[in-house]
Order: C-alpha cells, then sequence, then structure tokens
C-alpha cells in the first residue's frame, strides 16, 4: 500500500510515524523544507519539498499509483484542492482535513464526493464529541457508545480504593473490585460486563481470569448500557454527580465546538486570556456559555469564579503543560470530572500518573478516522485509544468468514485481542468464549495496538 500525506505539521506527522510503524509505504510533502527537516530525524520516511496544489510536483510524487492521499495542511482551502488533484491524478481514495462544520452535515457530503474527495475530517469535531460522551457520567474517564442509540458502550474508570462499596439490590455479598481477580468478579456479575484490558504503571495489560485488580488501575470495561449503574456501584462511584456546572480553560476551536456539544441544559463559563478573541466568543458560543476574559494559571480568578463548585473542568489551551497543571489543581479542590487536551504524545503517560483525569489529543482522534480506510474488512468504525495502547473497532461479520466457523475461544484470535460485544438483530449482548458469531453480527473488537490489521483475514 502506498500512501501520500500533504502536510507536515502535528497530525500529519503522527500519522505518518504510526502508518511507518505499519510497513506502509508513506511519502511525506510539504512545502517547508524546516518541517521536512525535522521529520526526518525521527522517522524511516520518504520526504517530498513540494507544494501539494502543484500539479507537476504530485505527479513527481508519484500521485497515480497512490492507494490513499491525505491532506493535513493547516489550510483547509488547500487540503480540499489538492484532494481534487490527487483523485484527479489517479489516487485511489482522498481524505482532507476542514475545520468548517458546514462541511461536515449529511447533506453536503455529495458535494465534495463528487469532486473526488472520499471522507472530510475535522478533529475539533471529533475531538469534541469524545469530550461530550465522557460528561455523560462524571465518575467515568472515557466513554464509546456503540450502536445507534448507545445500547453497547465501553468505558474507562479509574480505580480508588477510598469508597466502601455496599448495596443489597445490586449483590447479596459486599463486593469491591480491588483486590479480586476477574474470575472472581466473574462469578458474580460475568453476565453484567467484561473486563477487556486495565492499563497499569504505564502498561496496558490484556487480562486473564487470574489477574486482580489494583488500586490506581484503568479498567476498561464492556458492558450494556443497562448494566452501568451497576459497574458505578461496584467501582465506588454511585454518589458521583451529575454534571450541571462546567468551566472551559481556553476559547479555541475545540472550545468552541465542546461548548456546543455539551448538553444545553448544563451551565458553562469559559474563560479566555485574549479580550480580542472574548469579543469573538460572544457571538460563536451559545446562550448557556458565559465568557470571561482572565488567564488560565490565574487561580484566584478561577476560585472567584467557583471552580471549588464544578462538576466539571475542561483544560482546552494550545499549552499541555498548562492544561495538565490546571486539571491536577482543580481535582485537588475537589471537581471530579476533569478533562485535558495534551497533544505531546510523549506527555500521555505523565498525564495519566498524574490523574489528570480524561485526556483528549486531536491527533490520536483523527488517525482513527483515516486508520478505519486502510482495513479491507467490512469496519464500520476504529478508536485509538489515548492512554492505553489499544485499538477498539466495530467489524460487521460477513457469510463465510473465518469467524463464523467456530466458538470464539477456538477461532485463534490474535493476543492481545478481545471480542467484547456484539448487536444480532439490533440486540446489544456480550460476547463470550462460547459464542458463535454469525452472519450479520455487529461486534466490537478491542486489542492491543499493532493487532488490529491482522484481525482482517478473519474477517474477510
Amino acid at each position: 500500500m502506498k500512501i501520500i500525506i500533504a502536510g507536515a505539521g502535528a497530525v500529519g506527522t503522527h500519522l505518518a510515524r504510526m502508518l511507518s510503524a505499519e510497513n506502509i509505504n508513506v511519502i511525506l510533502l510539504d512545502a517547508s523544507e524546516e518541517r521536512l527537516s525535522k521529520v526526518n530525524s525521527d522517522l524511516d520516511i520518504m520526504t517530498l519539498v513540494a507544494e501539494p496544489t502543484s500539479i507537476a510536483e504530485m505527479k513527481n510524487a508519484g500521485i497515480e499509483s497512490a492507494d490513499l492521499f491525505i491532506a493535513v495542511t493547516p489550510d483547509e482551502s488547500t487540503n480540499i484542492m489538492c484532494a481534487m488533484i490527487a483523485k484527479q491524478l489517479g489516487a485511489k481514495r482522498t481524505v482532507a482535513r476542514i475545520d468548517n462544520y458546514e462541511y461536515m452535515q449529511p447533506d453536503n457530503k455529495h458535494i465534495f464526493e463528487s469532486n473526488g474527495i472520499s471522507s472530510l475530517i475535522y478533529p475539533e469535531l471529533l475531538a469534541s464529541r469524545e469530550i461530550a460522551d465522557s460528561c455523560k457520567y462524571s465518575w467515568v474517564r472515557q466513554l464509546w457508545e456503540f450502536g445507534d442509540k448507545g445500547d453497547l458502550v465501553l468505558l474507562s474508570v479509574k480505580m480508588h480504593d477510598d469508597h466502601p462499596i455496599f448495596d443489597k439490590e445490586i449483590s447479596n455479598v459486599a463486593n469491591v473490585l480491588i483486590g479480586h481477580t476477574l474470575k472472581e468478579i466473574g462469578m458474580h456479575h460475568g453476565h453484567k460486563f467484561h473486563v477487556v484490558a486495565i492499563k497499569r504503571d504505564g502498561e496496558t495489560i490484556h487480562p486473564n481470569g487470574d489477574v486482580k485488580i489494583k488500586a490506581r488501575d484503568l479498567v476498561f470495561f464492556m458492558t450494556t448500557k443497562e448494566a452501568i449503574p451497576v459497574i458505578a456501584v461496584l467501582a465506588g462511584k454511585s454518589g458521583y454527580p451529575q454534571i450541571k456546572n462546567t468551566l472551559i480553560l481556553g476559547g479555541g476551536k475545540l472550545s468552541v465546538r465542546a461548548s456546543w456539544a455539551l448538553p444545553q441544559s448544563m451551565d458553562i463559563k469559559m474563560v479566555e486570556p485574549s479580550f480580542e478573541r472574548c469579543e469573538q466568543l460572544g457571538g460563536l458560543v451559545q446562550d448557556n456559555t458565559m465568557i470571561i476574559n482572565g488567564e488560565g494559571h490565574d487561580m484566584e480568578l478561577l476560585i472567584d469564579e467557583g471552580m471549588d463548585r464544578m462538576d466539571a473542568f475542561i483544560a482546552l489551551t494550545d499549552n499541555d503543560e498548562e492544561n495538565i497543571l490546571a486539571c491536577v489543581a482543580a481535582r485537588r479542590r475537589g471537581v471530579r470530572k476533569t478533562i485535558a487536551q495534551v497533544e505531546n504524545i510523549d506527555y500521555l503517560d505523565m498525564a495519566e500518573s498524574l490523574d489528570v483525569g480524561t485526556v483528549i489529543n486531536k491527533k490520536v482522534i483523527a488517525a482513527s478516522h483515516i486508520y478505519q480506510m486502510l482495513l479491507k474488512s467490512d469496519v464500520d468504525n476504529v478508536k485509538m485509544l489515548t492512554v492505553a495502547e489499544a485499538d477498539v473497532a466495530e467489524f460487521v461479520v460477513k457469510a463465510g468468514s473465518r469467524v463464523t466457523r467456530d466458538k470464539v475461544m477456538n477461532l485463534g484470535l490474535p493476543r492481545g485481542v478481545n471480542i467484547g460485544g456484539m448487536f444480532r438483530d439490533g440486540k446489544a449482548m456480550l460476547v463470550g468464549g462460547n459464542t458463535q458469531l454469525s452472519e450479520g453480527d455487529r461486534i466490537v473488537v478491542f486489542c492491543i495496538s499493532g493487532t488490529l490489521k491482522r484481525l482482517d483475514k478473519f474477517f474477510k
């Protein structure tokens, strides 16, 4: 497979790094020799100083034999134009990064498809949806819903040992997840959820029945919507409040999109240091959002604005360090739900170790969208988990495919792969070792990074 990427910025560089690790032939184009020189020192890929809207330079890059062309320069118009040119010159599929919400409307999709653009990607919009999803429950680090109604759910929960658990309606015996093996937990609640992975001390564990849950583990549960309250009780989170009051740090594009994605019943305060930007924000946000001119590191200001009383604190400035430290400060002041934008991949483990809360990385989110196009199977959705070195994907089972030939336990799936749940005839259910998959089943697969592409042969 040959992939050409236009734009050696943060997203383009991350994609090049990820795809080259898959032994894919990647060519990275950029008009700036300086940006490309930084990439050359890190990655073993081909780079080319070229203007992506130049037909001659695109031909020089071999665009006619490209399986996928990805335009992720900072300029939306450039991305749209060079993606159209790439398609006309022979690229099989094209992707263009945009920042105009109007272009993402379903009624406008045909406009771009008819001009040769296979897919549009709007990282801020995708990230804002993840922020909104993670705010549905104040005790959940990240939440991903599957199916039209979100009846199947993957959620991650940080294990703390300061909440006693006892609920006669849930269990006849007091049950604390910490200190118990997955086998023990499964004996009492095996039909309620599956633990598909555990993040511990910077490592993602693909657990077996003998693994014990420990304090400070980040545990990933696959469950149905109805069983979410069970996990809340067992993890000591049942007393956590619903999110009604939120403070957003930073007034950039992601903050605006997040304010729109969050429920309009929520009261939002947005802190932005630039007075000129504050004036612009007044015409961009909705009535439930109050704009405050001030610095995010001004703790006195934040406290005066009620940070201590907030149900959620969301730091979305362009400064990773400021976002991380602000969330740490908010948690120490009792804010249950904190979210930080962390764009530097090297900071992700540090953010998790500092118990920052939910971590948002636009590069990883954008890569998830694009990676889906590389898989040959019938895949509807791919998510690369920001802090877990893992991927989640929805596969549709085809007639005669390898996964239909035996029970799940006998399929010989790659190590690190866990089929957590599925939809059959529209009904959400968990998948166990004795489950036999059938044509038309829509299954959700959790797998350690690097194994997703190896699943293609099981579903073709």
